[in-house]
């Protein structure tokens, strides 16, 4: 299956798509789903040197310090993509933990191959 096509939940097409597709593609569909309210750009659409509006589910958080200064690491994924968020000489943000929803804006840049968004502009969404 290809992932442009949304997975359909009712309907016996519905129910043989659901059989087809693998259970990371059923979890990558139903987050970019519930995450189309929040305005964001999806993370795969997101170019080089643009600022944008991103939202998803944290996945991993980090401290790994960056030229001798702390940094806060954070990736956050959107079910199309995953992007970097780094927090400079931050050791702790109250409220980033994997799981969490966050919706992020800022500068988009790549490095080492990976799309970062360096002390970006946040929001804590409520679970759920």
């Amino acid at each position: 299956m290809s992932t442009q096509e949304p997975v359909k939940k009712g309907g016996l097409r519905g129910f043989f798509r659901r059989l087809a597709t693998s259970q990371a593609e059923l979890e990558a569909a139903e987050l970019r789903e519930g995450l189309e309210p929040e305005g964001a750009t999806p993370i795969a659409a997101c170019g080089e040197r643009q600022r944008f509006c991103v939202a998803g589910t944290l996945r991993t958080v980090t401290l790994r310090p960056r030229g001798g200064a702390p940094a806060l690491e954070a990736e956050l994924y959107d079910g199309s993509d995953v992007i970097d968020l780094v927090w400079l000489g931050r050791r702790k943000i109250v409220g980033i933990e994997p799981g969490r929803v966050v919706r992020a804006e800022g500068l988009v840049s790549l490095q080492d191959g990976r799309k970062v968004m360096f002390n970006p502009r946040y929001e804590l969404r409520p679970a759920g």
